[in-house]
């Protein structure tokens, strides 16, 4: 990887991880109410998403990855106290389908599977958040997700190989990032209107 490359992948890890300052903030401030499944799985397949994207032969990017797994357990641990809230039908069906597709990656073996599948669980990680999101735009940060934008567009940038095994994590990623931004920005609905679970 040419030096270019490494300090814009260094400088994206860094913007990332950042992100997680504002979002620890307001969580403690009350205005963010991160979905505890959403968390609490994507800071395990984040770390077997490091492995397996590692070892597929994705170095040249990896700093975001990193970013995500030292970022999302400071945010499942406070979602333990700060977080909403019970195990809905939804949530556990994105929590059984990770589980199930974990299951396909163990049998698997292969790093390339595995990757599919770390992305497909973290996916289902995802969902709970999204919906969230969707329903209350201001239960997420805006800030936050502004910083894992900007970090992740950049992790593109640092891309030199873009086959599928190297490419895939950083667009995934920054597929993630842009629609909870993109929904943070939608306007609030009136109280009278907001779903009781997300309260």
């Amino acid at each position: 990887m040419s030096e270019f490359y490494e300090i814009i992948s260094k400088v994206a890890g860094v913007i990332a991880l950042a992100g997680f300052i504002p979002y620890i903030i307001s969580i403690l401030q009350g205005k963010t109410k991160p979905n505890r499944v959403t968390w609490w799985i994507w800071t395990v397949i984040g770390a077997l998403l490091c492995a397996s994207y590692w070892s597929s032969g994705g170095v040249e990017a990896i700093w975001v990855p990193i970013s995500y797994v030292i970022g999302p357990l400071s945010i499942a641990l406070l979602s333990l106290k700060y977080g909403y809230g019970t195990l809905d039908k939804f949530d556990r069906s994105c929590l059984l389908a990770a589980v199930i597709s974990l299951l396909f990656w163990w049998i698997s073996g292969s790093a390339l599977i595995a990757l599919l599948m770390n992305i497909t669980i973290d996916m289902f990680g995802a969902m709970p958040t999204i919906k969230k999101t969707y329903h209350e735009p201001e239960s997420e940060s805006q800030m936050a997700w502004g910083f894992f934008l900007v970090g992740n567009t950049l992790n593109l940038i640092a891309l030199s190989n873009w086959e599928i095994s190297q490419s895939l994590y950083p667009i995934y990623l920054f597929s993630i990032s842009i629609i909870v931004y993109a929904l943070t920005m939608r306007k609030k609905r009136p109280v009278a209107q907001r779903r009781t679970n997300y309260e």
